[in-house]
């Protein structure tokens, strides 16, 4: 093992997808990494969301809390997604209220001790994991709408040369001129709205010299979480998006570039 290299795994929402999390934890497995952490949303989406913490706990990964879990271990009415389309917002509380009343109130509480942000260093680089960035848990940072400047200074005001987050569900990093880095590590509930049924992971490797991101693609068994899904009565729209890897729902959150890679 090269001691001066280590590798991290970044597992963003997770959205209640426990077939795709169990296969992305036996991937991780495989590889073999010096640390995983997930970045938060454990629910919302998907169904059975208690099963979500109680693989988290039982295999001992330590992560942050998301607005899902900042807004269930307060007993919050909305998810504090950060929506403001109406649309969206009528299938978020729709996701928000099945994953609110099937979550214990143990699991509720213990999302409650998770910190909101997680610091380290590797490599010589200051590592900062967060949810949506490190000025609010439900920021959606977009590549197309994250200029170098504006991340430049994001990761200067939260002194971190190396910035993790999820939030916006498409995966994406960018190495800034200083050589900071901002990575989206995705998430690994649904797909990534271009048409592939897989979802993703992040790898991150870094070195005293050097910082590598690899996005990680990952199979599982989608017809079975689809058929989940229909027995607990889930919105046929969320049902689609597991089927086909397209969209159907919170959309209109996203920027011009970013919808039209997708089919709606």
């Amino acid at each position: 093992m090269n001691l001066s290299r280590l590798r991290y795994a970044f597992l963003g929402g997770i959205y209640s997808n426990y077939w795709a999390l169990r296969a992305t934890l036996d991937d991780i497995t495989r590889r073999g990494v010096d640390g995983v952490w997930f970045l938060g949303d454990l629910g919302a989406f998907g169904p059975h969301p208690d099963r979500i913490p109680e693989l988290l706990i039982e295999r001992g990964i330590a992560g942050i809390q998301g607005n899902y879990e900042e807004a269930l271990s307060s007993r919050a009415d909305d998810c504090h997604c950060g929506y403001t389309d109406p649309r969206d917002n009528h299938f978020a509380q729709i996701s928000y209220d099945y994953t609110f009343g099937k979550t214990s109130d143990e699991h509720k509480d213990w999302m409650g001790t998770l910190p909101r942000e997680i610091r380290f260093e590797a490599g010589g680089k200051r590592f900062l994991l967060v949810h949506g960035s490190p000025r609010r848990i439900n920021e959606f940072l977009w590549r197309s709408t994250s200029p170098d400047p504006f991340l430049e200074r994001l990761c200067q005001e939260a002194v971190a040369d190396v910035v993790v987050c999820t939030h916006t569900g498409l995966h994406w990093h960018r190495e800034l001129p200083s050589g900071r880095h901002l990575v989206n590590a995705g998430v690994v509930g649904r797909p990534a709205n271009d048409g592939r049924t897989n979802v993703w992971y992040t790898l991150v490797e870094t070195g005293p010299d050097s910082l590598a991101v690899e996005f990680v693609p990952v199979s599982y068994d989608h017809p079975r979480l689809a058929g989940e899904m229909q027995k607990e009565g889930l919105p046929g729209e969320f049902i689609e998006t597991v089927m086909t890897g397209w969209w159907t729902t919170c959309l209109e959150v996203l920027p011009p570039k970013e919808r039209a890679a997708g089919r709606f």
